[in-house]
């Protein structure tokens, strides 16, 4: 006997609780819910209920109109958002972070967590994270969203028992002090028309100024690109610098913000720009809460300015890929986009996007408003081995003064350390170093002489990226330090392409090896680098290059496998 049931579909839910809807209200704060505001709701959510609970994502996607799937496959992808399925137990209240990432590997991060788990209660939980962009730092612990630098277990537990969590404000040059020793001078002159849009591209150009997150293309012929396209044009300001070793955005913000901002009015207003988004980790709480305070004040001074939104990321290295971010900004997961097309042509909501990373947009200012008055010679007199201008140089391990370098451009490490960081660190001898991270390669101390520049290291098997320079010395090994940096990449694979997602995992169990199965290391990098959608699958075999090419008697290897990592390279 067939029972009419009506037009009901699918399975018998209990109703959502009262209270979950309310959770999910107060989570909107007011808004018409935005799709692309979902992972802001559910930041609100995890930080006024310490998780987020399944009848609160049910809850928020009844509000939002999605289906609970899109929800939780959003909510499950970043690291920093726990989700706690329905009859599990909610998280300890408080979690302290313990970076495990290559320089606070080397400076005992992993004894670190071991000890703060012996003495922590339940109420505590030790967990071990990647780079939290303090290396300069290291040891670092997060009780909460409050950094302990130079970490030690007394320390981060008199953190925890103060309860303090709340990161300290950086001590920063703020609006007033930055206008009042002649900032937004040159923005102004562009207001008024005293210098045109064909001037400034001009200054950049023969400036050579270069994007700064890593890839290194010309800051000028970026702009020109995105200024062929069709209006309207968005640009988006990628602050989630996750790559292992480096700092230098948030010691620029940290000190000097409007600099930036000035930079990015400029750009905005040269390129045409109808509305600007800030991406910023959410490892930096106090920048963006800073961000937000001084971005309120310079749209109080110019109410014409297009819109400025500030987002807050969720623990997502993949993110710090242009197109991965854009997704995140649009509220989706951070998986990188197949290209073509290009952002410049079809990025942020399928408008023409200019992405730029903060310390370019630093420069501008400077760059521009020097050369127009002084001429080029104070840029065209520095620079080393070839090179002109200057570099930021995000320095840390085995030196004893790490810290952000701004120096000459083509400065080797032998000269970076000697000049600027105070020699190695006392009874520490060079052994090797990373000139770009995690994913730039590595280099041994014969190499300590190569120009650090762009492209000064790609006959090295090398590149310099961001330049976040990891230097280690012989209390070290660079195959630990290899593996230390294909765990990171496993773990912060998007999965979205089995070459990476795959790859980065077996590569892992590979390497725990005494030796090295070079042949097969090298026949899986080559997979990696050849159909890996993005940088991280298609750069996270040079490490393990770099060791069978310049440290194989760590790993076993023949002089045939050195030679296979140097063909590859």
């Amino acid at each position: 006997m067939l029972v009419n049931v009506g037009s009901r579909r699918g399975p018998n839910r209990p109703p959502l609780p009262e209270s979950a809807r309310a959770a999910a209200q107060a989570a909107l704060a007011g808004e018409t819910p935005q799709s692309e505001r979902l992972i802001e709701y559910l930041h609100r959510l995890q930080d006024a209920h310490g998780a987020l609970f399944a009848d609160h994502l049910a809850a928020l996607a009844e509000a939002m109109k999605l289906a609970r799937a899109e929800v939780y496959e959003v909510a499950t992808f970043y690291h920093h958002f726990d989700v706690v399925a329905e009859g599990d137990s909610a998280p300890a209240a408080l979690t302290v972070r313990v970076c495990d990432s290559l320089t606070c590997a080397m400076h005992g991060g992993e004894e670190l967590a071991v000890k703060l788990e012996g003495r922590v209660g339940a109420d505590v939980r030790i967990q071990r994270v990647p780079c939290v962009g303090r290396c300069d730092c290291a040891p670092v612990a997060v009780v909460g969203q409050n950094p302990v630098h130079q970490a030690s277990a007394d320390k981060v537990m008199a953190v925890v028992d103060a309860d303090d969590r709340v990161e300290h404000a950086p001590d920063i040059i703020d609006f007033d002090a930055y206008r009042a020793a002649g900032g937004y001078h040159l923005y102004e002159t562009m207001r008024s028309g005293e210098h045109d849009v064909a001037e400034v591209l001009g200054v950049l150009d023969t400036a050579i100024l270069r994007g700064l997150g890593g890839a290194g293309f010309p800051a000028a012929r970026k702009w020109r690109t995105v200024m062929a396209q069709p209006a309207p044009r968005n640009m988006a300001v990628n602050i989630d610098e996750g790559e292992p070793g480096t700092f230098k955005d948030r010691h620029y913000l940290g000190r000097d913000p409007h600099r930036f901002i000035e930079g990015m009015l400029i750009a905005a207003r040269v390129v045409g720009i109808a509305a600007i988004w800030i991406y910023i980790r959410d490892e930096y709480p106090a920048l963006r809460k800073m961000l937000i305070t001084e971005l309120d004040k310079v749209r109080a001074a110019w109410p014409d300015l297009p819109p400025i939104e500030v987002r807050r990321g969720a623990g997502a290295y993949i993110c710090g890929e242009e197109s991965a971010m854009i997704e995140s900004i649009e509220g989706k997961r951070g998986m990188p986009r197949l290209r073509p097309p290009y952002v410049a042509e079809v990025g942020l909501f399928g408008r023409p996007t200019l992405v730029h990373n903060p310390e370019t947009l630093w420069w501008v200012r400077d760059i521009v408003d020097t050369s127009l008055v002084q001429g080029y010679d104070w840029l065209e007199k520095r620079g080393r081995n070839g090179r002109q201008g200057l570099r930021s140089f995000s320095v840390s391990g085995r030196v004893a003064k790490p810290g952000v370098i701004v120096t000459d451009a083509g400065i080797t490490l032998r000269q970076l350390i000697d000049e600027h960081c105070g020699g190695m660190a006392p009874g520490h001898e060079l052994y090797g170093y990373f000139p770009g991270g995690a994913s730039g390669g590595m280099l041994p101390a014969s190499l300590a002489d190569v120009p650090l520049d762009f492209d000064t290291l790609a006959p090295y098997g090398c590149f310099i990226g961001s330049a976040a320079i990891v230097v280690f010395s012989q209390h070290d090994k660079a195959r630990a330090l290899a593996e230390n940096a294909m765990h990171f990449f496993a773990h912060e694979s998007c999965g979205q392409c089995t070459p990476c997602r795959v790859g980065t995992a077996k590569a892992a169990g590979l390497m725990a090896a005494k030796t090295w199965d070079a042949p097969l290391l090298d026949e899986l990098g080559s997979a990696m680098m050849d159909a890996s959608i993005c940088g991280l699958g298609q750069a996270a075999p040079n490490p393990v290059r770099s060791v069978l090419r310049y440290f194989p008697h760590e790993v076993g290897a023949t002089p045939a496998d050195a030679r296979a990592g140097e063909g590859a390279a």
